[in-house]
Parts: structure tokens; C-alpha cells; sequence
């Protein structure tokens, strides 16, 4: 289960991009996570996924 605050859900997502998975998309299917609610949650405090670095910024 991910955290439901976007600070926190951050950290957690770009930690585990960083030490388990290749892409976002591997993530979201790996974890069963909608990748557009995802996506949106984070662009709502100013993030967003940048594939060449693996993580959002």
C-alpha cells in the first residue's frame, strides 16, 4: 500500500524507481498502481516524471 500524502508518496515512489524498477510503468505494474492517478498526484505538488532520470522531479 502507498502513502496517501504526496510528500511522503514522493520519497517512497522515487526511492523504489531508484532500487527496484527500470521504469514507472514497470513500477505501476508491478505494484498494481494506475499510473495517470499516479501521475496526477504528483503533478498536483509540482512533480513530474522525467524516463530519462527514472524518477520525478
Amino acid at each position: 500500500m502507498l502513502p496517501n500524502d504526496p510528500v511522503i508518496l514522493l520519497s517512497v515512489i522515487n526511492t523504489r524507481l531508484r532500487d527496484y524498477y527500470s521504469s514507472l510503468d514497470a513500477l505501476c505494474e508491478d505494484l498494481n498502481v494506475n499510473k495517470e492517478e499516479l501521475e496526477k498526484k504528483l503533478s498536483a505538488i509540482g512533480y513530474f516524471y522525467k524516463p530519462e532520470r527514472n524518477q520525478f522531479v
